[in-house]
Formats: structure tokens, C-alpha cells, sequence
């Protein structure tokens, strides 16, 4: 399971945050560069369309075989395309890694339920997110520290990441063979016929979601109340990145994957902690403004920054850190929700549906933040995220939630 969710985790990193690192230090203007990265969201937004399928085809551990050999090659012929800056030829790759990536989500979160009784799956569940978390720190931190220290090195950017995203290609490769001997074979024909009645039942389960009652604003919800992250998310490392004469705070990739991807993804996990544990303690009724205002406020520090532009480093780790943990701390709402929402007849459709909503939340505000802040700069930029907490703030209020869901039941 460690070595399962590590993998299942690091493709994620590197087509949806690395991806931005990348084009931006191959010289993509950041309006073509948000709007092309966030594009690769799709692969989540649309997988629950062939999700029945790796449930019929096939059995869950050849699914996450296949798609992580197939993965390993996608990064194999990523690699040997960047030091050709042919965006095109990158951007086709980068789909093909979100696609199987997408489907090996699938595949490894149905296998989790095959392979564990509910004991286990209750005991490794800490487990599985912690080994997550761990390939998103390496991806986000590890790996761009990697890839900005083989820049100044070989002072040929197109060869450090040709580099970088090659060990990326032999540790998915690597991921294969182990899994390939260490996965057990736990599906059967039982399995199989189940796997038929729910593709025979999926036409059922999409129409139940959109009857229930209050989907138009828990839909609402779902699109805008990150709204705010989901605008800067894309902007971040071109910030940090570009010079000081541009507006941005001119530091070096090492120092970026260090900020956003080590720091920030620390601070993200504590905060996602200390909002479970608050949950579990209150209720999500109670916790719920707390977290919508501790998600939306903190994107302040970042305005801040754009004013200032400080030159010390460790001013920078304090303000993403803190952005990173009210995130983290305030997601834990939006978690909670999609769960309370998707209970009933078809839960586990539902909850898909509810995550592809999530990812549609973060694709299109993403698309046109690069033209936005090309327009506006990065301090009307970070102006116009404070002012869009206003959508946070606004379907906060509009949704209804238990107000004993998620305490803690008194035995």
C-alpha cells in the first residue's frame, strides 16, 4: 500500500504542479501556461465516464500494471521532448500521463477495497494518505530542487529536466516490477459479474445525483468554493520565479520547490490534520465558517508579497506556510461536504462525481488566470483573489449541513 498510493500520487504532482515549473522555465507565457496546465485537469474531471470499465475489464491489479508501465513510458518520451521545447509534442505527453494516471487512480482505489477487509482498510488509511502526501513533497520539493540544482550545474535548463523527469520514468518502472511480484491477486469471477451490474447501473447512478435535493447549490459549492486557490494555484510558481522587475520574486527553482513544494506541502498536510481532528471533535456544521474563512483569507499573504516583493527567504516560508495551512485546515470542509452529499443509494458514484466537480473547480478558473494576471500584474492579480473570497464566503452560507455530522459518536 505505501509503495501503491506513493505511485498513485507522483504522476499527480507532475502533471498538474511540475508541469507548471516546467513550461515556465522553458519561457511559456504565463497566460498560455495556465491555461494549457489547467487543461490537464480533464483526465479527472471526465473519469468517472469510463470508471465502469476497469471495473469489467480486466481485474484492478492488471489495470495498475498496465497503466504504470504505460505511465513509465509516457515519461520516458516526455524527457527526450523537452530539450526540442516543442510545447506541442509536451503537452500530447503530459495528456497521456494524466489519462493513465487518471485511470490508475481508479484501478488502485478499487483494489484498496478488493484487497483489505474493513479492518485493514480502516488501519491503512493513515497510511495510504501519509505515502501520498510523501510522493507530493518529493514531486513538488525533491524533484525541482533536483532539477534547479542541474540547471546551474550543466547551465542548460532543457537537459536538467530532461534528467529530472527521466528518474521519474525509471522509478515508475521500478514501481512495475515490485508491484508486479509484491500485488496480490485478490479478484474473481464473483468480482467480475458484481463489476457488470454496477456498468449496467451507472446511467441509474448519474441521474439519482442530479435528482437529489439541493444538487444546484451543493454544485455551486463544489465549483466555487475554492475559488480563490483555485485562481492563484496556477499563478504561484510563476510568481516566485519570475524577477523582481516583473513583479514576481525573482527566486531560483531550487529555492521554489523548496518554498512551495517542501514547506508548503508540510504546512498543507498539518493543516489538513488539524482540520480532521477539529471535525471529528465539533461537527462540520460548527467547523464550517471557521474553515471557509481560514481557506480563503490567508491567500492575503500572497498580496502582501506582490506589494513588498521581500528579499528574505525566510518571510517567503512564513507567508506560504501560512497560506498552505488555513488550505489545508479549510479543505477539510470541503472533503467532509462531498462525503455528507454523496451518502445514500450509489454513494461511491456519487462521491466520483462529486470529485470530478472538484477538479472542474480547479480547471477553469485556472484556464484564464494566466491572461488575467498578464493583464493585471501580479498586485491586480492577488487584488482580484481577495475579492473572489466573496464567493467562498457566499455558498458557504447558502448550503445546509447536519449539525451532528462528523462528531464523534458517545458510546
Amino acid at each position: 500500500m505505501p509503495t501503491l498510493y506513493f505511485a498513485e500520487g507522483l504522476p499527480y504532482v507532475l502533471v498538474n504542479v511540475i508541469s507548471v515549473t516546467l513550461f515556465k522555465r522553458l519561457g511559456m507565457p504565463n497566460g498560455e501556461l495556465a491555461l494549457y496546465t489547467s487543461l490537464l485537469y480533464l483526465p479527472w474531471v471526465i473519469k468517472p465516464l469510463w470508471s465502469p470499465l476497469v471495473d469489467v475489464l480486466r481485474t484492478k491489479r492488471w489495470w495498475i500494471l498496465s497503466m504504470q508501465a504505460l505511465l513509465a513510458a509516457a515519461l520516458l518520451f516526455l524527457s527526450l521532448s523537452v530539450p526540442s521545447r516543442s510545447y506541442a509534442l509536451m503537452l500530447t505527453l503530459f495528456y497521456l500521463t494524466a489519462f493513465a494516471s487518471a485511470t490508475h487512480d481508479i484501478a488502485a482505489d478499487g483494489f484498496y477495497m478488493l484487497a483489505l477487509d474493513a479492518h485493514r482498510q480502516s488501519l491503512f488509511v493513515g497510511i495510504r494518505s501519509t505515502f501520498y502526501r510523501i510522493a507530493t513533497v518529493f514531486g513538488q520539493g525533491l524533484l525541482v530542487v533536483i532539477a534547479g540544482l542541474l540547471e546551474t550545474r550543466l547551465c542548460d535548463i532543457p537537459r536538467a529536466w530532461e534528467l529530472t523527469l527521466l528518474s521519474c520514468s525509471v522509478l515508475l518502472f521500478v514501481f512495475f516490477l515490485w508491484h508486479q511480484m509484491a500485488l496480490p491477486v485478490v479478484e474473481n469471477r464473483r468480482e467480475a459479474q458484481a463489476g457488470k451490474g454496477a456498468l449496467r447501473d451507472i446511467g441509474r447512478s448519474v441521474s439519482t445525483f442530479f435528482r437529489k435535493p439541493g444538487i444546484w447549490v451543493a454544485m455551486l459549492f463544489l465549483l466555487l468554493f475554492r475559488l480563490p486557490e483555485a485562481l492563484s494555484v496556477k499563478m504561484l510558481t510563476p510568481f516566485l520565479l519570475d524577477p523582481v522587475s516583473e513583479g514576481g520574486l525573482g527566486l531560483s527553482t531550487t529555492d521554489s520547490g523548496l518554498v512551495y513544494g517542501t514547506v508548503g506541502v508540510i504546512a498543507l498536510t498539518v493543516g489538513g490534520i488539524l482540520g480532521g481532528m477539529a471535525a471529528a471533535r465539533f461537527g462540520l456544521k460548527k467547523c464550517l465558517w471557521p474553515m471557509a474563512l481560514s481557506l480563503a483569507l490567508p491567500c492575503s499573504v500572497y498580496l502582501y508579497m506582490a506589494l513588498f516583493q521581500p528579499s528574505s527567504l525566510w518571510v517567503v516560508y512564513l507567508c506560504v506556510a501560512a497560506d498552505q495551512l488555513g488550505y489545508g485546515f479549510g479543505f477539510t470542509a470541503y472533503m467532509l461536504y462531498m462525503i455528507y452529499f454523496s451518502d445514500g443509494e450509489f454513494k461511491t458514484s456519487h462521491y466520483a462525481l462529486c470529485t470530478a466537480f472538484m477538479a472542474l473547480s480547479m480547471m477553469l478558473p485556472g484556464m484564464v488566470a494566466g491572461y488575467l494576471q498578464e493583464k493585471l500584474g501580479y498586485t491586480g492579480f492577488f487584488v482580484l483573489v481577495m475579492l473572489f473570497c466573496l464567493a467562498t464566503v457566499a455558498v458557504t452560507f447558502m448550503i445546509k449541513v447536519d449539525p451532528e455530522y462528523g462528531k464523534k459518536e458517545n458510546r
